[in-house]
């Protein structure tokens, strides 16, 4: 008897294996849509909002993945200064996010409410009462270290428009540099001598000037 025609064993599927995927749409330049996602791993769109009811929880759930990944390490270690632990965790956030620029951006889509980032802001505020703050002023410096840090990472993403993980950052400022030697030096002589340092804003080295200045002034506070 002919079995054509006859449905095969139906595939399992994670939430991670989802959200690999959502991230490599994004990684190509493609939008993480729930279609898109069922194409990705050969699924009809239904199978996918078992796990999802729409692109807002996927978004949500991406946030959720990528903030998890720095979320540990040296930020986590107890036994080391609270300005270590709080650059630690700076720098592998930044590491974590320009490998998917494509999804860097989406961190200023939407409200940062969800579990995960709940958990870091408890973190922080926790970390920056123990270091001698009050707790408005932990509140209001968590705040403050929160927009920067990711207001600097989807930046710097922004500044690429191709897929796929960021440029090596020597070849970002060299582009940068050449874009920057063409502001006229008669009509804009102050940026046109600020072009060095211009172009090197999205650098690791201008990243941690900025987190450190903040750091200082939480510290004074």
């Amino acid at each position: 008897m002919s079995t054509r025609g006859r449905p095969g064993p139906r595939r399992t599927l994670t939430e991670d294996e989802l959200l690999d995927s959502a991230l490599e749409l994004l990684d190509e330049g493609g939008q993480a849509s729930i279609r898109g996602i069922a194409a990705k791993v050969g699924v009809a769109p239904n199978a996918v909002y078992t796990y999802f009811p729409d692109k807002a929880a996927v978004i949500r759930a991406l946030v959720e993945k990528l903030l998890g990944e720095a979320d540990e390490g040296a930020f986590a270690d107890e036994s080391r200064p609270w300005r270590d632990r709080i650059e630690a965790l700076a720098l592998e956030l930044r590491a974590a996010l320009t490998a998917h620029p494509g999804a860097a951006a989406l961190l200023m889509s939407g409200p940062m409410d969800s579990a995960r980032t709940t958990a870091l802001g408890e973190r922080l505020l926790e970390l920056l009462i123990g270091a001698g703050l009050k707790p408005d002023d932990a509140a209001r410096s968590t705040y403050l270290l929160i927009t920067y840090v990711l207001g600097s990472i989807a930046l710097e993403a922004a500044d690429e428009t191709g897929p796929g993980p960021l440029p090596p950052e020597a070849e970002r400022v060299a582009r940068r540099r050449a874009g920057f030697d063409q502001i006229p030096a008669d009509a804009f002589p102050r940026s046109a001598a600020a072009a060095p340092t211009m172009s090197r804003y999205i650098t690791t080295e201008q990243y941690l000037w900025g987190l450190h200045r903040i750091l200082d002034g939480i510290y004074a506070r």
